[in-house]
């Protein structure tokens, strides 16, 4: 779990910005970049380097995604009617390590991966370890019966620091979540802003 951590971290002060929120992220106390030259690399970004950073931001906040897959969805989203943008955001918001996390089953999405990974959820009723599996409205996820009173799943349901979205419907007595719909960009809760409109700019260079 450290590697993990740390790399969450990194993507933090990488950034610049406290991507997913959290109270314990290194860039609360200093949003420079991490190395000791860190301070000195602030200067004004091109237009390449505005989309390029938009495109990390946006992978790095669903557990630093690899870009194949993450181009793998962005030309899935190209595929589809309407924006672009806001079906890339539907369809990283539909991927079950992304509704495991928005269920507050986990406290952060990289947990969520593991999580999944493990055999700790199913989908329907059959068990999924596939965190990039693509779930459909009106699916319902839960925490398999002998997992659900785990003590990090018990303390994550109780996190101060964000709500469940209004596109999923969690209860944390059951340990139950239903994927209502899929969500368009105003829908979704994240910290800072993501601009999935640069993320296009820079795939369509």
């Amino acid at each position: 779990m450290s590697k993990r951590q740390s790399q969450k971290y990194k993507i933090d002060r990488r950034m610049g910005e406290n991507i997913w929120g959290r109270p314990k992220s290194p860039v609360n106390r200093r949003e420079y970049g991490p190395g000791q030259h860190g301070q000195r690399r602030r200067g004004k970004l091109s237009d390449f380097g505005l989309q390029l950073r938009a495109k990390q931001k946006l992978k790095g906040y669903y557990g630093n995604m690899t870009e194949k897959a993450f181009l793998r969805n962005y030309k899935e989203a190209t595929r589809m009617r309407g924006d672009t943008g806001e079906n890339l955001i539907g369809l990283l918001e539909s991927r079950l390590d992304a509704i495991v996390y928005r269920a507050k089953f986990v406290a952060t999405v990289f947990a969520a991966r593991q999580f999944i990974n493990h055999g700790h959820v199913k989908v329907n009723g059959q068990r999924v370890n596939i965190p990039s599996y693509r779930c459909k409205p009106g699916d319902v996820i839960e925490i398999r019966e002998r997992s659900k009173q785990l003590a990090f799943v018990l303390e994550a349901n109780q996190l101060p620091e964000r709500d469940v979205p209004e596109y999923i419907d969690a209860d944390h007595g059951k340990q139950t979540a239903t994927y209502v719909r899929v969500p368009a960009l105003g829908d979704v809760p994240y910290p800072v802003q993501m601009e999935p409109n640069l993320v296009v700019e820079f795939y369509s260079r």
